[in-house]
C-alpha cells in the first residue's frame, strides 16, 4: 500500500493536550453540534461539577464501555478526555481509545501522521492539560462552561 505504514500503538508520549483555555474558546465559540466530545472519566470524584456538555464515563466502567465510545464518538472531529487532574486516568483513557480505535483500523496511517493527534478518520484526540481541578480554578463559577459545580466541595483544594 503506496503511501501507507504501520505504526506502533501510541503511547503516553504522543498523546496531545489542549488547554482550559483553548477548550474554553472552542465550546463558546462554536455551535453545540460541532462541540468536542468532552469524556469525563473520573470516578467518585465527579461530585462537585463537571464540563457542560460532558459525558461521564468513570475509568471503572472502561472494560465494557469503550466499544459504545468507539461507536458513538465515531463521527466526532475532537475528542477530549479527563480526569481530576489528567495525571493517570484521563491519560489512559485517552490511550485505551486510540489503541481500540486503530485495532478497529486495522493500525494503518497515513505516512508522516502522528499518533494520538490526527488519525486516519481525520478525528483528534486530547487529554485536558490539569485536568477538571485546573478547570474549575478558572471557570467552575462559570455557568456556560461548568454544570453543577459546588464551589465548598473543590475550595480546600486550592
Amino acid at each position: 500500500m503506496v503511501g501507507f505504514t504501520t505504526m506502533p500503538p501510541p503511547t503516553i508520549s504522543t498523546l496531545s493536550y489542549i488547554t482550559r483555555e483553548q477548550l474554553a474558546s472552542t465550546l463558546l465559540s462554536v455551535p453545540s453540534t460541532a462541540a468536542p466530545a468532552i469524556i469525563d472519566v473520573r470516578d467518585s470524584d465527579h461530585i462537585g461539577g463537571h464540563i457542560r456538555g460532558s459525558t461521564w464515563v468513570p475509568s471503572s466502567q472502561h472494560d465494557y464501555k469503550m466499544p459504545e465510545l468507539l461507536r458513538t464518538l465515531k463521527d466526532k472531529d475532537v475528542v477530549v478526555f479527563h480526569c481530576a487532574l489528567s495525571q493517570q486516568r484521563g491519560p489512559a483513557a485517552a490511550l485505551r481509545y486510540l489503541r481500540e480505535k486503530e485495532a478497529r483500523q486495522g493500525g494503518v496511517k497515513e505516512k508522516g501522521e502522528e499518533i494520538g493527534q490526527a488519525q486516519k478518520d481525520g478525528q483528534k484526540v486530547y487529554v485536558l492539560k490539569g485536568g477538571f481541578t485546573e478547570w474549575q480554578e478558572m471557570y467552575g463559577k462559570d455557568a456556560r462552561l461548568t454544570e453543577g459545580y459546588q464551589k465548598d466541595v473543590w475550595e480546600f483544594g486550592n
